[in-house]
């Protein structure tokens, strides 16, 4: 497990070559998620998505704000749609979403997991089985356990996973329940994953 990143080219790990990145946050998710995503330029080539605990009983604003911050294009999941590269996706509040073998999204609404739908958990295992080895995983802060499984799934299936450093998140319970079920590749603070996301998309290329 490293707990640095380094930002030159010099003393960069070895990472694995990736086809999407899948991120999970919860309570103070909004902040850290766009401390890690600003890092991201236009052409970004990888697809993002992303799961951000919500209440269900409205719309959500998440991609619209995020749109209006980022250089990349940023867009709400629909049912059934292609995964496009370069693209960051945001789960709707109220459903689950998953990850097809055919690389497609798709919603359900079965039970909550840890009281939330959409779930962590539901997205990171779904998009390890699409994925395989060429996934990465980023759990960041939050108040409840969503996102552990997910992140042993990911692990099991050689993926890679990086978690935000506990000590540094404004709800620690997320990280703390992944770091208890395995030992991630990174633990990270948020500008650090930011970095490594930027690697991640330059050596995919």
């Amino acid at each position: 497990m490293r707990t640095t990143f380094p930002g030159g080219a010099s003393d960069l790990p070895a990472l694995p070559k990736v086809d999407a990145i899948v991120v999970g946050a919860s309570a103070g998710g909004v902040e850290a998620l766009l401390k890690i995503f600003k890092s991201l330029r236009r052409g970004f080539s990888l697809p993002i998505i992303a799961v951000l605990h919500l209440p269900d009983e409205r719309r959500s604003l998440l991609a619209e704000v995020f749109a209006s911050r980022l250089a990349i294009p940023v867009k709400e999941a629909d049912d059934k749609e292609s995964i496009v590269p370069g693209t960051l996706y945001f789960a709707a509040p109220g459903y689950h979403l998953s990850v097809e073998a055919d690389r497609t999204l798709s919603f359900s609404q079965e039970e909550r997991v840890y009281h939330s739908r959409p779930s962590i958990d539901i997205l990171f295992e779904s998009a390890a089985d699409a994925y395989d080895a060429r996934l990465a995983g980023v759990l960041l802060t939050g108040a409840n356990n969503d996102g552990a499984k997910g992140m042993a799934r990911i692990k099991e299936y050689g993926g890679l996973t990086v978690v935000q450093d506990p000590a540094q998140a404004l709800a620690r319970t997320m990280p703390d329940a992944a770091l208890a079920l395995l030992t991630p590749d990174f633990l990270l603070p948020l500008p650090d994953i930011g970095l490594l996301l930027v690697e991640l998309e330059r050596i995919a290329c």
